[in-house]
């Protein structure tokens, strides 16, 4: 052989124990749960990979042997080493000269050649885990649910068997509210009870007084009191229905409040996952990589449901991303989860799936973005006509009006109380309108 082909030869051994070691170390990294099937299949990659270690180590030295410049030129035969032919039997050849045994220095050098030393002492430090930090957290319920639970907890059980209650149990497992259905049920009814008491406080209070924008703002009432009854009785029922819709769909509102979001984070999340599933790591621990980080704080709520089907409730990750896929409040990530599921069972690849879905997520995400920059554009418009021109326009009509003698003659100071008011509701409504549809990142 030349020099050139040893030269390659050696260079395809190197290379081979390169990536051995790297994918070593690969695993030795990893913390699987003893006694598991995971430890077991771990275990036999090392031993393998060890061999493979050695083997290639003996390669590099047979080959480094054979590339020595200076050979010894072969020994000729002379008449004395020639056999000579007797009568007890046939001739035997010369014997080939052996391949001396190598001294024992090099022989102990050629068996350490696979682990040095050095790789002996970070691999041992790797072995060493850190001690893991639980955090245990208990929260009881408080005093308002169950003084709820007192007095409407056997009403709550059998709503609960209603259609219109089944979907709010699902809103409440989505939104990730911390409340059994049946304890949010009861909870809707007493303060529905709590709100019929107060509407009938404040009619029981308005039939003997009145409001008005002059000082004093409070005044006894001294007109009819059939027809006062007739203009106020609609209080009663208007705060209970008001304050049982309300809390009945706030559920619903912090869904899609929560899947907003968690859409807002998920491009970037996927980008995560794809760098990180390009290192062939076993698929669940993409996801605890991913928690580590404490980079989404919506998704971690998701992701930490997703490890406690595998942990704690036994089921394998294909049916864990279903089960989580299910109870998602984010139509998105609910999609990610079973196009994962999909993946893993078909054995497609990974980097590839994650790289895909991350490119369409970013595109909507750069989609919502100008249209919410459309929108901010279309109620700036909006908002410069009520609260600019709107106001001056009305405040001169009611001076106009004031002054002529025509129509409700109110003063300046009312006027302008109910131009502050007007204006400052405006704007009230124009803020919150806005941070509603702002996107969080």
């Amino acid at each position: 052989m030349t020099e050139q082909e040893y030269t390659k030869d050696l260079k395809i051994a190197l290379q081979k124990q390169v990536k051995a070691i790297r994918e070593l170390t690969n695993l030795l990294k990893s913390s699987p749960k003893p006694n598991s099937e995971e430890k077991r299949l771990i275990d036999e990659n090392t031993k393998a990979l060890y061999q493979v270690i050695r083997k290639t180590g003996q390669d590099v030295t047979s080959i480094l042997e054979d590339m020595t410049i200076t050979k010894p030129l072969p020994v000729p035969q002379t008449p004395s080493t020639i056999p000579v032919q007797d009568n007890i039997g046939p001739v035997r050849p010369p014997s080939m000269p052996r391949f001396q045994t190598p001294p024992k220095k090099f022989r102990d050098f050629k068996r350490e050649i696979g682990v040095t030393e050095l790789e002996k002492k970070i691999i041992k430090r790797l072995k060493k885990k850190k001690p893991k930090v639980v955090e245990k957290k208990m929260q009881e319920p408080s005093g308002y649910v169950r003084i709820s639970n007192k007095f409407f907890a056997g009403i709550a059980k059998s709503l609960n068997k209603k259609q219109m209650f089944i979907t709010l149990k699902r809103d409440l497992i989505k939104a990730n509210i911390k409340h059994i259905s049946g304890g949010y049920v009861a909870m809707i009814l007493f303060t529905t009870m709590l709100a019929a008491i107060a509407g009938l406080l404040i009619f029981i209070f308005l039939l003997f007084f009145s409001f008005s924008i002059d000082w004093p703002i409070i005044t006894m009432f001294d007109g009819e009191m059939k027809a006062r009854m007739l203009n106020t009785f609609w209080i009663i029922f208007l705060m209970p229905i008001a304050t049982f819709l309300l809390m009945y769909s706030y559920p619903s509102m912090e869904r899609k409040h929560t899947a907003n979001k968690i859409d807002q984070e998920l491009p970037f999340a996927t980008i995560h996952m794809s760098a990180i599933s390009a290192s062939l790591v076993e698929p669940s621990k993409i996801f605890s990589i991913i928690l580590s980080t404490k980079e989404y704080p919506n998704l971690e709520k998701e992701f930490t449901k997703l490890l406690n089907e595998i942990n704690v409730y036994g089921y394998d990750l294909v049916t864990a991303l279903r089960n989580v896929a299910f109870n998602n409040p984010s139509q998105k990530l609910a999609e990610l989860f079973n196009g994962l599921a999909t993946t893993i069972n078909s054995g497609g690849d990974l980097p590839t799936f994650f790289d895909k879905r991350a490119q369409t997520l970013l595109f909507d995400y750069r989609l919502e973005r100008e249209r919410y920059t459309k929108t901010a554009e279309t109620f700036m418009d909006i908002y410069i006509s009520l609260v600019i021109a709107a106001p001056m326009i009305l405040m001169l009509l009611l001076i106009m009006m004031r002054v002529s003698g025509l129509g409700v003659a109110l003063s300046t100071g009312t006027i302008t109380l109910m131009m502050i008011l007007g204006v400052s509701m405006i704007n009230v409504l124009f803020l919150v309108f806005l941070q509603l549809k702002q996107p969080t990142t």
